[in-house]
């Protein structure tokens, strides 16, 4: 494997990126049908009036959406700074000069490229040789604009799972409109065309894996008894070719009140090492792996940790909790091997005080670690010399952000970024045991004279310290107070690091903006202990450390209360809605993205079940009272003074339901309270399903933080 296998990375997608970053209803999805069971069973008990919102393709539902959208686009988009925000984002985000990412197997360097040709995109590659070189001639694998005109179908590319060690049979998954409810079909490189016949899952939330050339394990959607509670899969199959799915045998079976289970697999030096992930909650997992005779052997590894790849037939994890083992403990945050042979363990590494592993990546004999030392990036490589675990630093320019973008898994040969929040994204090419080689750079996108990033931290109410990251140009914040967007996210051991944001760059900073990152627990800066702890009742922490950094950069004169606004997505929506509702003075201006706000309700919504490992059940007592104090939706009062929120979201986010901002929204506006809305029709968890709709969202969000703001264009 020549990735980290991290389920949370997975299901989480691009919750955490979204400052960066017409189909099939659905009302197909079962997870959906369960909303809708319960909504009608709650209509006669519940005292919500307005649950005819969760209804997400709903007539009434998608009347009152497009009567909001019609209301808010008109106000944004006549702004006189819309147009140039908006193609200044698009060109940005559809520039040739963008780097080409590639992901590299099998020889050669493969990309999926989105540009205003491409809207869709195209998945393509060119020899591993070439693409360091520079080469531009790539050979294009298959065509998601062609294809979708050619099916008459909104087809957005969600990725291809193919079979090692050739690399030319993939599992293709192709997503209507953005959601993660997915088809997946086989195809081969080769002769650039689907099997006739091939492996095919209907649209579900599924996954695969290769078993031989000729068979899968698969968890999908075949029914309500063949998912949880959550929406994933509780049964994986044996699917041979030339069967249907339907008929394969289930080799592992979970409970429904479980998240789910995932399969995996490896093929090395013609040995098949597989099993299966099962989740017990978002945070805690059992390793089954799958014996020569079909069976499945259960893994003595400690629930809270990280599968995360083979090396020299030894598993490594990543310790989300100190694990007594073998009559050795290891700590927690520490990277370990695990040898199924005989069952001994050996330390990997183990990070030192305000270091943390904020990634994994592995190649057939060396394991890439991506550090985070008091927040600033480091990568370090290990590799086994027969006795110990040797260390190598990969020299990196200091005082940035990097991460590991492809390890080919035979030769140990990495691609690894570099960039800080006025330094562009730098690809090196690092040959196994050589010094990082630059290969490519993004252009400066925006004018980075006199834009700098100051680094200070806050006390919180427990009186911990708080990091974060200022970022605008010097005369700005020599100035004294002025416009200031502060981003958040705290959740899910999600880190929140200063990188180079061509969009916010060009659209903010550049027009005299500050920029905030707050690096409060609940993320990953520091560790698992960072993360847990926020966790359920603890969660205020989190809150308290937001509001600690919007008042000290409130007490360094850096911005006030009449020129603060904050933004976050997905779980950063639920900051949103907590930092509106409980401390409405503090701010201007709130940016709530795909947000969770009905914190009563949530686990009853889409894949919302499979958070309670984070949020808490709100149907135990205890965690439900703790819930009912921070719920937005719920706080919600008559009589305040609340700031105008701008919420957006997306009517194809089958993750988080997009019932959560529009119950919100129609809450305020029952209140008589102002607010701004936008949902696009399709997208998925990230609001967007290309280049195009992304350059819209982010020229509607800096007019509304402009406005509210105050910017002096």
């Amino acid at each position: 494997m020549n990735h980290t296998f991290h389920l949370r990375s997975l299901l989480l997608g691009a919750s955490a990126a979204l400052t960066a970053v017409g189909g099939t209803s659905l009302a197909a999805d079962p997870a959906l049908q369960e909303t809708k069971t319960d909504m009608a069973q709650s209509e006669m008990t519940s005292d919500d009036p307005f649950l005819w919102l969760e209804e997400v393709e709903g007539d009434r539902a998608l009347t009152w959406v497009r009567e909001q959208n019609e209301r808010s686009l008109k106000e944004l988009q006549s702004d006189p700074h819309y147009q140039t925000l908006l193609d200044e984002a698009k060109s940005i985000l559809t520039s040739d000069e963008r780097i080409a990412s590639a992901a590299l197997r099998g020889g050669y360097a493969y990309n999926f490229w989105q540009d205003d040709e491409h809207v869709r995109g195209i998945w393509r590659r060119m020899p591993i040789t070439d693409y360091v070189a520079g080469g531009t001639d790539w050979d294009v694998i298959l065509d998601i604009d062609a294809l979708a005109k050619e099916e008459d179908e909104n087809w957005v590319y969600e990725g291809a799972s193919c079979l090692e060690p050739d690399y030319d049979r993939c599992i293709m998954t192709l997503s209507r409109g953005g959601s993660d409810a997915a088809v997946k079909r086989e195809y081969l490189i080769s002769e650039r065309a689907f099997v006739e016949d091939g492996f095919d899952l209907a649209e579900a939330k599924s996954s695969a894996a290769w078993l031989s050339q000729d068979s899968l394990l698969v968890g999908t959607n075949l029914g309500e008894e063949t998912v949880t509670d959550s929406g994933y899969a509780r049964q994986i199959r044996e699917w041979q070719r030339g069967t249907a799915i339907e008929d394969a045998p289930v080799v592992f079976e979970i409970e429904k009140s479980d998240m789910g289970v995932w399969p995996f697999a490896s093929h090395k030096d013609g040995k098949t090492v597989a099993g299966v992930s099962k989740a017990l909650n978002f945070y805690e997992f059992e390793i089954y792996l799958r014996q020569d005779d079909g069976s499945y052997e259960k893994m003595p590894f400690p629930l809270k940790s990280d599968f995360s790849g083979l090396v020299d037939d030894k598993i490594i994890l990543s310790l989300n909790e100190n694990w007594a083992y073998g009559g050795s403990t290891y700590k927690i945050g520490s990277v370990v091997a695990f040898d199924p042979a005989d069952e001994s363990v050996e330390l990997v590494y183990e990070p030192a005080d305000r270091v943390a592993v904020d990634g994994i990546s592995t190649a057939n004999d060396m394991i890439a670690l991506k550090l985070l030392d008091n927040i600033n990036g480091k990568i370090i490589t290990l590799q086994h010399d027969g006795t110990s675990w040797v260390e190598k630093a990969v020299d990196l320019p200091d005082a940035g952000v990097v991460s590991v973008s492809s390890v080919d898994d035979e030769t140990g040969n990495m691609l690894v970024y570099y960039e800080n929040p006025t330094t562009p994204e730098t690809l090196y090419f690092v040959e196994k045991g050589e010094a990082p080689k630059p290969i490519k750079s993004t252009p400066a996108f925006f004018n980075t004279d006199g834009i700098e990033t100051r680094q200070f931290e806050a006390i919180s109410s427990d009186g911990t310290a708080i990091p974060y990251f200022v970022m605008g140009k010097t005369d700005v914040l020599d100035a004294g107070p002025a416009p200031t967007i502060q981003y958040g996210y705290g959740g899910f051991q999600i880190s929140i690091l200063p990188q180079y944001s061509a969009t916010t760059g060009k659209l903010w900073l550049e027009n005299g903006g500050i920029y905030v990152i707050a690096n409060i627990r609940g993320g990953g800066e520091f560790g698992p202990e960072w993360h847990q702890a926020g966790l359920k009742q603890k969660r205020q922490l989190i809150y308290d450390d937001f509001f600690a950094v919007s008042e000290s950069l409130i007490e360094k004169k850096i911005t006030t209360t009449e020129q603060l606004g904050i933004l976050g997505g997905s779980n950063g929506g639920l900051l949103m809605g907590v930092s509106m509702t409980q401390r409405p003075d503090l701010y201007k201006a709130v940016g709530i993205g795909v947000p969770l706000l009905d914190m009563l309700r949530y686990h009853k919504l889409l894949a919302g079940a499979s958070w309670m490992g984070e949020y808490g059940n709100p149907d135990i007592p205890a965690e439900r009272a703790f819930l009912e104090t921070i719920s937005p939706y719920q706080n919600l009062k008559e009589g305040v003074d609340y700031p105008r929120p701008y919420f957006f979201t997306s009517t194809k986010d089958d993750r988080v339901h997009p019932g959560h901002a529009r119950k919100m929204a129609r809450k305020m506006a029952e209140y008589g309270y102002p607010f701004l809305y936008y949902e696009n029709i399709e997208g998925g968890h990230g609001a967007a399903a290309n280049q195009d709709q992304l350059a819209t969202r982010l020229a509607l969000q800096f007019v509304y933080f402009a406005n509210e703001l105050g910017l002096d264009w």
